[in-house]
């Protein structure tokens, strides 16, 4: 990556020197320093982009092209769908979470990825996490599905492409949501964390997620076609916000699965 942008910036200055060289205009020598910037910009995104993960998006620059456009509707989106806004979702309907135990969160909202997709909040500062977080949060959907076999399965997950591992409700489960039965995106999908920075993904109930929002758990998902109790959960810091977590995901597990853990 340091070779990359060694190379644009040497490149970036013997370009300069040329055009400087030349009886042409500022505006030109301008307009040259602006383009190399720019591709050194978009080469140091696309490796970060990669870095990060990708959320199951190839990562090639096909791929990244891809993203990039669902970055820039969002972009012109901005103030228009506010993903923290609980309003779209509706509050009635079957929920799991009893609204009125669970919590606000304490603090403010932390910082996303600025890219729509994949959905990431960027990761905390070093000694912001309590000890013993990190293991329960990277051991919580392997540590479910081997608590209830019967009903749980633990696998890649779809919408990570593969890249994290996920609870899925098993498919011949008489009590399988009728959603789950359909839905080509989420299939049976529970849950999946996100290695990276610990956040998780969730399916719940749409009265269940409006909940989870308006208590600064996490945030709505940012593409349409998404059933909408699919959720973004923050990174818990502490074990108290681990213990909610968990409950999140007990409550993702009954509304996918129909059985209540």
């Amino acid at each position: 990556m340091a070779t990359i942008i060694s190379t644009i910036s040497t490149y970036s200055h013997h370009l300069i020197d040329s055009i400087k060289a030349r009886p042409r205009s500022a505006a030109l020598t301008s307009t040259a320093v602006a383009l190399t910037l720019s591709l050194a910009w978009i080469v140091q995104d696309f490796h970060d982009w990669k870095a990060f993960g990708t959320g199951g998006t190839p990562p090639t620059w096909a791929g990244y092209w891809r993203m990039t456009k669902l970055r820039i509707h969002r972009m012109l989106l901005l103030g228009k769908d506010d993903l923290t806004d609980p309003t779209p979702l509706s509050g009635s309907g079957r929920r799991y979470l009893d609204a009125g135990s669970i919590p606000v969160r304490q603090g403010s909202r932390p910082q996303l990825v600025s890219r729509t997709m994949p959905q990431r909040q960027m990761p905390y500062k070093p000694g912001t996490i309590e000890p013993g977080v990190a293991e329960r949060v990277s051991e919580m959907t392997a540590t479910f599905a081997a608590k209830y076999p019967d009903i749980l399965d633990l696998k890649p997950s779809k919408t990570e492409g593969g890249s994290a591992d996920a609870i899925y409700a098993k498919p011949s489960l008489p009590t399988l949501n009728e959603k789950a039965k359909h839905d080509r995106i989420l299939t049976s999908e529970i849950a999946h964390h996100h290695p990276a920075e610990l956040s998780f993904h969730v399916w719940v109930s749409e009265a269940d997620a409006k909940t989870i929002v308006e208590k600064k758990w996490g945030q709505r998902f940012p593409l349409p076609g998404v059933d909408k109790g699919w959720v973004m959960l923050y990174t818990p810091r502490t074990a108290a916000e681990v213990d909610v977590v968990e409950r999140i995901v007990r409550a993702a597990i009954a509304w996918v699965s129909g059985v209540e853990v």
